[in-house]
């Protein structure tokens, strides 16, 4: 396969992954891309896309709908760019047949998905499999690129986002001076991900009891949850689930001192944000797809089913169900 030399890009179109957690860990990728292509244009396309807008990775940024009317019609945005080369993070073969619709003569990505025809510049997969973040580093050897960095990081710019962050604590009784402890309750992937309720509920009892404390975050689909740790809860629990936005999340997780999370894109942004993490793994491999950065700390449960990869767990939850409160206090406070 003849390399692609970066000087000659003058249009290049990314498709970032459809995972938030997944668009953080394809920053080195990104960045290493930004400053191997001087000359070309750089166009972001993903589900979180927008979200990056202000990271220096690409000249523009373009949602990528979740309906299959929204995506032709992208393809009319798309195409008239003129692209020469598509580089493709996520693994689907959907992404490639998309990328081939959008007109550049040189694609490049994972020979995954039955879709290696559509690709000018398929790239083997490792195997043994490797960290997300290292794996799409491999990527750049199709243009003979070298990573700057191999861990993401998140560049926290002045922003008009502050003044609605403030607002937004301040909304659910939380101070300025206040050592704020994220705890984040839900996870995209299915209920194998999710600690128990009763948990989160004494790990904020016991922060709040060490002078910490503690807000619940997560989506509308969380409140449930949230509300179920107050009810447990002896004593009072700030909540922000379902009340922020994509487009305040960096700004919001930068004013924690410590995120308690799953396996959750939320997890990966605080990290890259250099927040302190401890990230609690059950069904997941961390080996894969754990935070990358200088305070994180990974909790995982050597169980003979784990990693499964199952979104419900068909039995008793040993993975997330053997992960305690204090061990999670403990690693808290070494934080």
């Amino acid at each position: 396969m003849t390399p692609i030399d970066p000087g000659t890009i003058r249009q290049l179109v990314v498709r970032a992954p459809n995972w938030l957690g997944d668009s953080v860990m394809a920053l080195p990728t990104l960045r290493a891309l930004r400053a191997g292509v001087p000359r070309g244009q750089i166009t972001l396309v993903g589900p979180w896309a927008e979200l990056f807008s202000d990271q220096g990775v690409a000249d523009r940024v373009i949602a990528y709908p979740s309906r299959v009317t929204g995506r032709l019609a992208l393809t009319r945005v798309l195409r008239p760019l003129g692209a020469d080369t598509a580089l493709l993070l996520p693994n689907s073969f959907e992404s490639a047949l998309a990328a081939w619709r959008w007109g550049p003569r040189q694609r490049v990505g994972f020979s995954t998905d039955g879709r290696s025809w559509l690709l000018t510049h398929p790239v083997q997969r490792p195997t043994p499999r490797r960290h997300q973040v290292d794996e799409y580093l491999e990527l750049l050897s199709v243009f003979n690129l070298e990573p700057g960095e191999t861990a993401p990081i998140w560049k926290l710019l002045p922003s008009r986002a502050d003044g609605a962050v403030a607002a937004l604590l301040s909304g659910a009784g939380v101070g300025n001076d206040a050592r704020l402890v994220g705890l984040h309750l839900g996870a995209a992937f299915g209920p194998s991900k999710l600690w128990a309720v009763e948990r989160w509920a004494s790990l904020a009892a016991e922060l709040t009891r060490r002078g910490l404390m503690p807000v619940l975050l997560g989506s509308r689909r969380d409140l449930p949850q949230a509300l179920e740790v107050q009810r447990r809860c002896p004593t009072p629990v700030a909540s922000l689930v379902g009340r922020d936005a994509p487009s305040l999340l960096p700004r919001l997780l930068s004013r924690l001192t410590l995120l308690v999370a799953g396996d959750t894109g939320v997890a990966q942004l605080a990290a890259a944000l250099e927040v302190g993490v401890v990230a609690l793994f059950g069904p997941t491999d961390p080996r894969l797809t754990a935070p990358r950065g200088k305070r994180v700390l990974t909790i995982a449960k050597a169980v003979p089913c784990a990693p499964c990869f199952l979104s419900e767990c068909p039995i008793h939850h040993p993975c997330m169900g053997g992960i305690s409160v204090d061990e999670v206090v403990a690693a808290a406070l070494g934080l």
